[in-house]
C-alpha cells in the first residue's frame, strides 16, 4: 500500500494570475510543469503533484484562508539561503511577505520559514533546512 499524499487540487477564480504566482514559486522550489490544459496546470515534485484549476463548477470568486478548510500549504524550500532568495524575489512575482517583522522565525525559534500570501489570499509557508 502506498503511503503519503498523492496530489492536492486548488480551485482558483483567476487562473491566469494563479499560473503566474504559483508557477513562479513552484519553479523556484524545483518543481516542474506536469500537465497544462485550458482550465488548469499541474506541477510535480517527485511522486506528488499539485493542481491549480478554474473548474466550471466553481461557486465563488473569493478565497478566504480564515474560513474552515485548509489555511496554508507548507513546502520544503531548500536551504535557509534558498528561502532567503525566494522571499527576496516574492514581491516581484505575485507574493507578499507575512509576519515580516518576525522573519525568519515566525513559526518559532527553531523553525526557519518564509510565509507568503498571493493576491488571491492563498498562504504558503516555505520551510528552510539548516
Amino acid at each position: 500500500m502506498a503511503i503519503g499524499v498523492h496530489h492536492i487540487e486548488i480551485w482558483v477564480a483567476d487562473l491566469d494570475s494563479a499560473r503566474i504566482s504559483w508557477g513562479w514559486l513552484f519553479v523556484e522550489l524545483g518543481w516542474s510543469i506536469d500537465q497544462e490544459w485550458d482550465n488548469g496546470t499541474s506541477w510535480r515534485s517527485g511522486d506528488f503533484y499539485l493542481v491549480i484549476t478554474r473548474p466550471p463548477a466553481l461557486s465563488g470568486r473569493v478565497h478566504d484562508r480564515r474560513l474552515p478548510g485548509i489555511n496554508h500549504l507548507a513546502l520544503h524550500g531548500g536551504s535557509e539561503a534558498d528561502v532567503d532568495r525566494i522571499l527576496g524575489a516574492a514581491a516581484d512575482n505575485g507574493w507578499n511577505a507575512l509576519y515580516a517583522d518576525r522573519y525568519p522565525h515566525a513559526g518559532g525559534p527553531d523553525h526557519y520559514a518564509a510565509y507568503l500570501e498571493n493576491e488571491a489570499g492563498f498562504k504558503v509557508e516555505v520551510v528552510g533546512e539548516p
